[in-house]
């Protein structure tokens, strides 16, 4: 297909979640959670595998997926009026004109009756409205609640419980404990059947959400679907997003590998699964393009680089490193490896890990001691980083 000849899309709805782990979802291998709308999303557009937050602050990547604002000066340009429905006070303040609407999440103590009445039910049916009533071309709906509130009601969490398994933990707190040898393992695996039910009432909410942007304006609307952080659940020795962060919020993957789903309206490459490293960024340098009805690569801001080229001809410059900073740590992530390291304190040198990549998914086997010179190799691309007091979330690129 010709570059030239292909028509921007018609609208673009951008779906973002805090707290969203890849590991955790069927389409990036959680078989065991029920997650039909997503998967769904999938088979209709481009899946990234390997999109890793450079950030641990999800108001960076935020502003990232956002092209540092590019996104909304073209939706501008465009003649697209905009909108954010969020539930999450702290999410940065789109460009003067677009409209931004609060649905405020309540951190309740106790799970709801129906699924109505949950954080997520509120925040995508208000979205829902958005796109339905047709005013606004770009609407941006993201959801900060999976940190507030795990309220799904009851039977979400019990579809996840075996008859031999205890019951899964009660009410609507998000955990927060460190794991040890004394953690009793079904107080873990309770957890994470919450959170599956929790996913399970993301997928049906964001299903409404869905249905309204790919019957608009014929079905001429693009989509991104992506997470900005993910959620320690025990692979690491932590549960809970506060535990993780007393506990220093290592870099590992239940933190920093998210999930992101492209769907283009003319349906290119649908189905297909992009295996390189990529970050928001690039996402949002991707959504930038799209609007010139382009598969080129036009500009590439705030240091994305756009990954529009993969819709015609599967073509994309790949990244040879990602470098994701988390306050006294960060990793270092190649096509083949990850290295996770601490931030080194009075000349004391912390020893780092080292985990071969893709195989080892959820970074459980250091092989630091057996691959020196690879784990030496990797921990020196940090080691001028450290030393000139730069945040190293921003060197993700050679």
């Amino acid at each position: 297909m010709d570059s030239a000849s292909v028509a921007p899309p018609q609208g673009l709805l951008v779906v973002t979640i805090d707290r969203l782990p890849a590991w955790m979802l069927p389409a990036w291998g959680a078989t065991w959670v029920s997650a039909p709308a997503i998967d769904g999303l999938a088979a209709r557009g481009l899946v990234f595998d390997r999109l890793l937050a450079t950030s641990l602050d999800p108001r960076d990547t935020s502003r990232d997926l956002a092209a540092a604002g590019a996104v909304w000066s073209r939706a501008a340009e465009a003649g697209w009026p905009g909108a954010v429905v969020t539930d999450d006070p702290e999410l940065p303040a789109p460009v003067e004109g677009v409209e931004r609407i609060e649905v405020a999440a309540k951190a309740g103590t106790d799970t709801a009756s129906t699924a109505e009445e949950t954080n997520l039910a509120r925040l995508f049916a208000r979205a829902r409205d958005v796109v339905a009533a047709g005013r606004h071309r770009l609407v941006w709906c993201h959801a900060g609640s999976l940190g507030v509130a795990w309220d799904a009601p009851d039977s979400f969490r019990e579809a996840y419980v075996d008859p031999e398994d205890p019951p899964p933990p009660p009410g609507a707190r998000v955990p927060c404990f460190q794991v040890d040898a004394d953690t009793d393992p079904d107080r873990v695996v309770g957890v994470r059947q919450v959170f599956a039910g929790q996913l399970t009432l993301l997928d049906r909410c964001l299903g409404g959400l869905l249905e309204a942007a790919l019957s608009a304006d014929g079905g001429r609307w693009a989509i991104l679907f992506a997470g900005l952080r993910g959620m320690p659940l025990g692979l690491h020795g932590v549960v809970g997003c506060e535990a993780g962060r007393r506990a220093g919020g290592l870099p590992y993957g239940e933190w920093m590998h998210l999930p992101a789903i492209l769907v283009d309206p003319l349906g290119r490459m649908a189905g297909q699964r992009y295996g390189g490293l990529a970050v928001a960024a690039d996402l949002g340098a991707t959504l930038v393009d799209l609007f010139a009805g382009s598969g080129r690569a036009a500009s590439a801001p705030a240091g994305g680089r756009s990954l529009a080229g993969l819709l015609e001809s599967w073509s994309a410059t790949p990244r040879d490193r990602v470098i994701v900073v988390a306050g006294d740590a960060a990793a270092v992530v190649t096509p083949d490896w990850q290295l996770v390291a601490e931030r080194p304190r009075g000349g004391e040198e912390r020893r780092p890990r080292l985990f071969a990549k893709p195989d080892d998914f959820f970074e459980l086997s250091d092989v630091a001691d057996r691959c020196a010179g690879v784990a030496e190799e990797l921990a020196a691309v940090l080691t001028p980083l450290w030393q000139a007091g730069i945040d190293p979330g921003r060197h993700d690129a050679p």
